[in-house]
């Protein structure tokens, strides 16, 4: 059996890795949605999400309990509602401003783990967690007004750490690929709910299909099962840390695939987040080292299981 800690480590890697992918979507979103309406695009990513992940994983889906199907409806559904407050509130403010609140799921995280499941959080995370708002205030913010936009922004930040609270709470490594695949079909569904009351819009050309197979296929289905099981894995405040890293990417990617310039703001602001992560991952390296010494000290030495014959 693969050791906890090696667990820990491939999780952070695989979660590093699907907030890279979701920040290689933001300029390709940014071009879809000036033709595609928003709803419209997320109905149609996720259902093809849904469709390639049931395609792929028919047993491992059909296999659910009952329990876990109720927990993927409830996932789904605080994603799904998660993405269209998101994009409702990106009408009404800033993309550098909506970017920010919504990273402000790395507080509500681990507020409301502490409000609602009593989950007790060190002072060094804290120190963490102000250290990638302050990083991302840094890297997003140019003035801050508040009004409907930041709030329907706000209120999507709060569910999308209702949805990092869940999994960490209910994801199981065995149940991943079967969550994901509901997790789809559900954030279809309520999007489509939205989408359809004028009529679903497809993409218009070959370029605007191929952007939208890839967010549906490697920024949809493979990063829901990726995020699933690396949350199997990960304690809820430590998975939204890591996912701060997305608007890190998403400027990275920015500057090296849509034409924009390396700033100083961009390095500073990313320093910060990845100055976060680090703290976070040394605190776990040194819990770690500490609780071998404890075990190492109440372990009995080598010569006293021998006994004199």
């Amino acid at each position: 059996m693969t050791p906890p800690l090696r667990h820990a480590r491939a999780a952070t890697l695989l979660l590093l890795l699907v907030t890279a992918v979701w920040g290689s979507t933001f300029f390709l979103i940014r071009d879809l949605v000036v033709t595609l309406p928003p709803a419209d695009f997320l109905a149609v990513r996720f259902a093809i999400a849904a469709v390639v992940l049931f395609a792929l994983f028919r047993r491992q889906t059909l296999a659910l309990s009952r329990r876990d199907l109720r927990i993927g409806v409830v996932l789904g559904v605080l994603y799904g509602l998660a993405q269209l407050l998101q994009t409702t509130g990106l009408q009404h403010t800033d993309a550098s401003v909506s970017g920010f609140v919504t990273g402000t799921y790395v507080v509500l995280t681990p507020l409301l783990g502490a409000l609602l499941l009593r989950d007790r959080i060190d002072r060094v995370t804290w120190a963490a967690v102000a250290l990638t708002t302050l990083g991302l205030a840094v890297l997003s913010l140019r003035g801050l007004s508040v009004g409907i936009g930041e709030g329907v922004t706000l209120a999507s930040a709060v569910l999308y750490a209702g949805h990092i609270i869940a999994l960490g709470r209910w994801s199981t490594p065995g149940a991943a690929v079967g969550l994901s695949t509901v997790q789809a079909a559900v954030i279809a569904v309520v999007t489509g709910v939205a989408a359809v009351r004028d009529g679903v819009s497809l993409p218009a050309d070959g370029g605007q299909w191929a952007s939208l197979l890839y967010m549906a296929l490697v920024a949809g289905a493979l990063a829901l099962w990726a995020q699933t099981w690396a949350q199997a894995h990960l304690t809820a405040t430590r998975a939204a840390i890591v996912m701060a890293m997305e608007p890190v990417f998403a400027a990275f990617f920015a500057v090296l695939l849509g034409g924009e310039s390396l700033t100083g703001r961009m390095l500073l602001g990313g320093g910060l987040v990845v100055a976060s992560m680090y703290l976070v991952e040394l605190r776990g390296m040194l819990g770690r080292r500490r609780r071998r010494d404890a075990s190492a000290a109440d372990d009995p030495p080598v010569e006293a299981l021998h006994h004199d014959v």
